[in-house]
């Protein structure tokens, strides 16, 4: 540049001195080149403009700041715009976010009329930026409509805030064996992919207890209450070294609403209605048998149905042990059937054995009643053949017009033996009163150990 200002200022020596003196105090930093431009070229845009270029020229986006001097701070915090749905058959929720990320980077520094900047997304693309991932994200999105979603803003002295709308899909792992009574805590965990914590470390920007917040409209849970979030630090440990881990858990419990009126109330009603064959004759052997199948393969569907929104968990939990309890009274009420039926077939052929004695009596008294109404016809024939006045013939008829007088008791008994065909089994007396109380104590036991206690949320304690 020398060399052009003394081929320029030969002819003029004046003008080579003044040229000289500009360029080193240029170069000193005591003459800035925005000064001696004109006032239309003096407003913020051509000013932060020249500023970008010269910050931009000769940066390396691939070296993080303070490399081999310092370790870089990120300092994050979440906004929650939205939760939920939450799916149980795959175990993940989805959860809809600002994820605010903050660091210093002394390369950026500038000095002009304004001391934060807000710059477009593409800048990001220019500088270097936090490689953050999420450990338990099956699927992330980020936003482009209508364009790419992130904020951008670079302070004075080199302090970035880099903001982005997220769409995370993440895993849930969920205990379930108090469900449909259950709470969960559904984690979000996020980190560096590449860099150490000698490297890079990741602090809350407001402390563990404001850097999470949801907004106060932001469930959108159906079969859940959002109860609140706890935060925390973890470090893990791995082949290539050792890594901050963030964690913020979500704290979820079920709402019951939906199963008592889907699976327990029809539960309860099958096995009341089970129980209404008791006050059948035991006769009604159709009546019964209805009763009985109906109410059984009522509960397998209600089982079958109530399984196909759980994921298939080698255990049983609260609802299986309550309609396999359903299930038992309803099986135990078609055995019980069973039972009294087998007895009261054994009735009826005592019934009809006494029955045939009866007639066979009858038969045996009605014969020697005959024989002698014959007799008594005889004599009374040859009586009046010989022309007997006496009156034996008169007390023999009155005695064959008595005998039939025997026949209302005999079929008294008749009927008195048949009686017992249609008496109530002792059993089923039995099971009206023992199949409700049972019935009624479970339900008390079991209402009263779930609702009553606080629910456990596994896995919520994140070091802090």
């Amino acid at each position: 540049m020398a060399c052009m200002l003394r081929k320029i200022a030969t002819p003029f020596p004046g003008l080579w001195v003044f040229l000289m003196v500009f360029s080193s105090l240029a170069q000193t930093g005591l003459l800035r080149y925005d000064d001696l431009l004109p006032d239309d070229s003096k407003d913020n845009i051509t000013i932060f403009t020249r500023i970008l270029d010269r910050l931009l020229d000769g940066y390396d986006n691939r070296l993080r700041p303070g490399l081999g001097e310092s370790v870089t701070e990120v300092k994050t915090n979440i906004y929650v715009t939205s939760f939920g749905p939450v799916s149980d058959t795959d175990m993940e929720y989805t959860v809809d976010v600002f994820f605010r990320q903050s660091w210093r980077d002394e390369r950026l520094k500038f000095q002009g009329p304004m001391q934060v900047l807000a710059l477009n997304n593409l800048l990001a693309s220019k500088i270097w930026t936090p490689d953050t991932f999420f450990h338990n994200g099956k699927k992330s999105v980020a936003h482009n409509m209508t364009t790419p979603n992130k904020l951008l803003r670079l302070v004075d002295n080199g302090t970035l805030l880099y903001t982005m709308r997220l769409t995370i899909h993440a895993e849930c792992p969920m205990h379930l064996e108090d469900f449909p009574m259950d709470a969960h805590a559904c984690p979000l965990k996020f980190g560096s992919y590449a860099y150490t914590n000698s490297e890079v470390v990741y602090i809350w920007t407001n402390g563990v207890d404001n850097s999470v917040s949801v907004a106060e409209d932001g469930s959108r849970l159906n079969q859940y209450d959002l109860l609140g979030h706890a935060i925390g630090t973890e470090v893990i440990s791995s082949s290539t070294g050792e890594y901050i881990v963030m964690t913020t858990y979500f704290h979820l419990k079920r709402k019951i609403g939906y199963f008592v009126i889907q699976t327990y109330l029809p539960c309860i009603m099958t096995v009341i209605l089970s129980q209404v064959s008791f006050w059948l004759n035991r006769e009604s052997v159709p009546a019964r048998t209805v009763f009985g199948v109906t109410t059984v393969l009522t509960m397998t569907t209600l089982s079958i149905s109530a399984r196909n929104s759980l994921p298939k968990v080698a255990y049983a939990t609260a609802m299986d042990w309550f309609m396999a309890v359903c299930y038992a009274f309803v099986f135990s009420a078609l055995i019980e059937f069973a039972t009294v039926n087998y007895f009261t077939k054994r009735s009826w052929a005592w019934d009809g054995k006494k029955a045939m004695e009866a007639q066979e009596l009858r038969r045996r008294e009605s014969a020697p009643l005959s024989k002698k109404a014959n007799n008594t016809f005889n004599i009374v024939g040859t009586t009046y053949a010989i022309n007997i006045a006496k009156d034996p013939g008169l007390s023999t008829i009155s005695k064959s017009a008595a005998a039939p007088a025997k026949m209302p008791k005999l079929e008294e008994r008749i009927i008195e033996s048949k009686k017992t065909y249609n008496s109530v089994s002792k059993v089923d007396k039995m099971s009206r009163i023992i199949f409700p109380v049972l019935f009624a104590i479970f339900n008390l036991v079991y209402w009263a150990t779930y609702v009553n206690r606080e629910p456990i949320i596994k896995g919520s304690n994140p070091k802090k």
